[in-house]
């Protein structure tokens, strides 16, 4: 881990002073820079990969490094942050630190210590991840944008919450709702509310085929990302897209630990859920990732109060006063460590099975 190359995030919209980050870090230090100039550019990137260290300007528009800093520790749990500021104020300092900065740096920063610095906070970084208990790495599998929010976007905050990696992967990009890219930036807006890693595909709606390229796409990602549970579309569903996901996720994660089937708007009334997650505390998140999906506001299961009456309903079948329904395919990483379908009953809210 030690020997791989430094991935640092850094956030400065002034442009000169972003390259000479740059430069000294990549010509010096070897490190992979991401340069963002502004702070929801920033969100989108964590959204997308994981960095080592984030070294963030103060004074931006929109929204300043300190808050920054906030959404960070909520969206990249684990991961330093450094603030930077031309202005040597106490008050800023105390400020950066009580929002729980790991570094405080004053511009001009001399090249020798900005590189001295963020090799610290990496190193620092790792060892911590280190030492940590594993989490679960989990993958949601949707056929369209906005699926896997809808099914399991309550779960899927719960997991961040408690330290998982989360990954969405959406096969087909949006083209019958709406413009593409517009419906692109929606769905990396709704990952970005729990800095969920984002993958998506170009598949044609409609269309969508295990033997037409699904399973190898699907089977690309569980290699890159090695996860530990796996959610996707049940076969009870009357979209054709969904079963064909499906199909295709129960062939590509056949060696994958856990796998669970989510309920969709399209879901039959053999839809069988054995599996309720309990997810007080995470439902206003996932209306947040819903609220994202701009254009698909008209549809009613977009609407909060439908969100909020469907989790309450499938919490009768277990604990606390909101769940979202799992079909059971796998458990067996569901009996240790990790959230959600992995629940410890002693570090959180515990899953009650019933019989389907």
């Amino acid at each position: 881990m030690a020997d791989e190359q430094i991935r640092v995030l850094v956030v400065e919209d002034d442009v000169d002073t972003a390259q000479y980050v740059r430069t000294v870090l990549e010509r010096r230090g070897g490190m992979a820079v991401t340069v963002a100039h502004e702070p929801m550019s920033a969100l989108a990137e964590v959204a997308r990969a994981q960095f080592d260290v984030v070294l963030t300007d103060i004074q931006m528009p929109g929204m300043t490094g300190l808050e920054l800093l906030d959404e960070l520790r909520s969206r990249a749990a684990g991961t330093p942050v450094a603030v930077m500021t031309a202005f040597a104020s106490v008050d800023y300092a105390v400020d950066a630190l009580r929002r729980d900065a790991d570094d405080f740096l004053v511009k001009p920063v001399a090249a020798a210590m900005l590189l001295e610095r963020i090799t610290a906070l990496a190193m620092q970084g790792r060892e911590k991840r280190a030492t940590q208990e594993p989490r679960d790495v989990v993958l949601a599998v949707g056929a369209h944008l906005d699926d896997v929010e809808i099914g399991v976007g309550a779960t899927l905050a719960s997991h961040r919450a408690a330290g998982d990696t989360v990954v969405i992967l959406t096969l087909s990009s949006g083209a019958l709702d709406g413009d593409v890219q517009s419906r692109r930036h929606e769905a990396l807006a709704s990952a970005a509310v729990i800095g969920a890693r984002l993958y998506l595909h170009d598949f044609e709606e409609t269309r969508l085929d295990p033997a037409n390229g699904l399973i190898a796409t699907i089977e690309e990602t569980i290699r890159a990302e090695q996860p530990t549970i796996v959610y996707t579309h049940s076969e009870h569903d009357r979209h054709q897209d969904h079963r064909a996901v499906r199909r295709a996720v129960e062939v590509a994660a056949r060696r994958v630990p856990s796998l669970a089937c989510f309920q969709s708007p399209s879901s039959t009334v053999d839809f069988r859920p054995s599996r309720f997650v309990p997810v007080d505390g995470f439902v206003e998140t996932k209306l947040r990732m819903l609220a994202a999906f701009t254009s698909q506001t008209q549809r009613d299961y977009m609407d909060p109060e439908v969100v909020r009456a469907t989790a309450r309903y499938w919490s009768r079948f277990g604990t606390g006063s909101f769940a979202e329904p799992l079909e059971t395919i796998r458990a067996a990483g569901m009996l240790h460590g990790g959230a959600g379908l992995a629940a410890s009953t002693e570090e959180r809210s515990e899953e009650h099975e019933v019989s389907g």
